[in-house]
């Protein structure tokens, strides 16, 4: 059974999300406070955190943080409505999406089960998991692993789903629509810049390319291309 680990100081919201999810098959834990959270977070035995930004002792950005330093598990933010600085910010830092409190269950459950299922290699078709190369950048969909110059890359789940996705397509121009599809499994929302901030992610761990370009080049209005030395 998966398990989940629900982070967020709002107990009536917190046991209505904890009711569907469960009805969904899921089993949740929930923590109120962000230094417990971070602790039970830090644990190993969860497949997926819900992380709410606004929590007293730790907020969730802070926590989040934290946890980057040590863990690449899945991170869904549950963000106040409208509150873009703490969206970016909780990107920046490795969350792999957000979703705006109050939500509904369906969609909670919709990113829920997006996250998971492309952060799990064993729901890809069996010629995607055979070791990508391209130029000095090589993706192993088996064990989700990346590594640029021979040297490993530090990815989240989501991340290591956008740069999958470029490293399939180098050489070709893919809109953010297709980006945001395939890596976060919604479609792209007006003013949303959560495949821009991956990207921008990817940028500084990737390096740059021996001409001194990045190895993903933005494409104005359109999207994004990853160069083929």
């Amino acid at each position: 059974m998966i398990r989940i680990l629900l982070v967020d100081d709002d107990l009536e919201l917190c046991s209505m999300q904890r009711e569907y999810l469960s009805n969904e098959g899921f089993a949740v834990q929930m923590c109120h406070d962000g230094e417990r959270g971070l602790e039970e977070a830090l644990s190993g035995d969860y497949d997926l955190i819900l992380l709410d930004v606004m929590m007293p002792k730790l907020n969730g950005i802070d926590v989040l943080r934290r946890l980057r330093n040590h863990s690449n598990i899945p991170v869904l933010m549950l963000t106040a409505k409208g509150d873009d600085i703490d969206r970016i910010i909780g990107l920046e830092l490795g969350a792999d999406d957000y979703v705006s409190k109050p939500c509904t269950p369906r969609e909670l459950v919709a990113r829920v089960r997006a996250i998971l299922r492309r952060a799990d290699p064993d729901k890809q078709e069996p010629g995607q998991l055979q070791p990508l190369r391209v130029g000095a950048l090589t993706i192993s969909a088996a064990s989700r692993n990346a590594t640029w110059r021979d040297e490993l890359l530090d990815l989240t789940s989501t991340e290591f789903n956008l740069l999958e996705i470029l490293c399939r397509r180098a050489g070709r121009i893919i809109s953010k629509e297709d980006l945001s599809l395939h890596t976060l499994g919604r479609p792209l929302a007006r003013y949303d810049r959560s495949i821009d901030v991956h990207v921008s992610n990817l940028r500084q761990k990737l390096g740059v390319l021996k001409d001194g370009r990045s190895p993903i080049q933005t494409v104005r209005g359109i999207g994004y291309q990853l160069v083929v030395e």
